[in-house]
């Protein structure tokens, strides 16, 4: 954004959190979200776009609703048009926002393809755009890959435990377990991805004795291209495995008090992505679909069971082979290349309009 030419005022990226917020980090995010609808009323912009991250832009964009309608006069008539980008996944838990964002916002820019018949449904008078998914625009000369394809030389495992230290510190050693039990029986090579420096000295604390893991920073589209079989956090690493055709094995493990307020309020049969695709959600499930990863929660994601599923990939070829068919079509739905344009010219619509 800001080699676009975006005057950024405050980096969110720093403040990225994942479960519940502590006291100190609610605090710090109502200041951001304050500073914000200030910027907003002293600057008066025609459209006010919140990127993701609905938690928080959704409370700013209710709170220039509410100032606008409050202050609205002969005087004063800003009435900025409120743009989400990237829904929320009110399909997953807590539907009641879908009707909310019908009293603020004015647009929806949809990046899954099953959204806009969802809100059709729960939320009619809120207008739904799907724009197709940026992976398509990211990685539109690699379709397929080569991913779950063994040559002669040993396989390639990926470690993808997420971007996140709350991901790593709870996936990495359960996935550092598993690939000690599949050492005892497949010859492979493991690779650890992550995104940056930090990510890697974290990795390394975490690691009992010496690396037996080749650890690589960032790369990942050429990491995914030669991978035979991934192991990754249940977020969006898992359509990107499914986009390079990587038979892969998914996992999330939260903090109990995060999982145990999850498990009341989400009402989906899977957590990634490639799944719900696959099969559906709620009222649009697919009869007769199955999920194309198998997936391992909280509990379910021991080493014995990470360790199961991979080595079934890389003994069984039809396992393999299936895989890649699934992922193949779960690709499909994404969309045509070009979601940025659309995504600008549904904004310069409602000006225009």
């Amino acid at each position: 954004m800001r080699h676009a030419g975006v005057d950024l005022g405050f980096d969110l990226t720093r403040y990225a959190i994942i479960g519940l917020p502590s006291v100190g980090e609610f605090l710090r995010f109502r200041k951001l979200r304050d500073d914000l609808v200030r910027m907003a009323l002293d600057r008066t912009p025609d459209v006010v776009v919140g990127i993701d991250y609905f938690g928080f832009n959704g409370r700013v964009a209710g709170m220039i609703s509410d100032l606008t309608r409050r202050t609205e006069s002969p005087f004063r008539n800003w009435r900025p048009k409120l743009v989400q980008l990237v829904s929320p996944q009110v399909w997953a838990s807590r539907p009641g926002r879908a009707m909310r964002m019908t009293r603020t916002h004015d647009l929806l820019l949809s990046i899954l393809p099953f959204e806009k018949a969802w809100y059709a449904s729960k939320a009619p008078g809120l207008k739904v755009e799907f724009i197709g998914h940026p992976i398509v625009d990211r990685y539109s000369d690699s379709v397929g890959g080569m991913g779950g394809e063994l040559s002669g030389s040993k396989p390639t495992v990926l470690l993808l435990p997420g971007s996140r230290r709350a991901e790593i510190v709870r996936h990495l050693p359960v996935l550092l377990e598993a690939v000690a039990l599949i050492r005892r029986e497949f010859q492979a090579n493991f690779r650890l991805v992550v995104p940056d420096g930090y990510s890697e000295a974290l990795s390394r604390s975490l690691m009992p004795g010496p690396a037996e893991v080749e650890i690589q920073i960032g790369g990942l589209s050429e990491a995914l291209r030669s991978a035979s079989v991934a192991m990754a956090s249940t977020g969006t690493v898992t359509l990107e495995c499914a986009w390079f055709g990587v038979p892969t094995v998914a996992l999330y493990k939260a903090s109990p008090l995060t999982y145990a307020v999850g498990r009341r309020i989400v009402s989906v049969r899977y957590l990634a992505m490639p799944n719900l695709l696959a099969c559906g959600i709620g009222s649009t499930d697919i009869p007769g679909s199955t999920p194309v990863m198998p997936e391992f929660i909280q509990g379910n994601a021991t080493p014995e069971k990470l360790a199961g599923a991979v080595l079934k990939y890389l003994r069984d070829p039809s396992a393999r082979s299936n895989a890649r068919i699934g992922l193949s079509r779960i690709t499909q739905m994404l969309g045509e290349p070009g979601c940025a344009r659309r995504a600008a010219r549904a904004i310069l619509g409602l000006l225009e309009g």
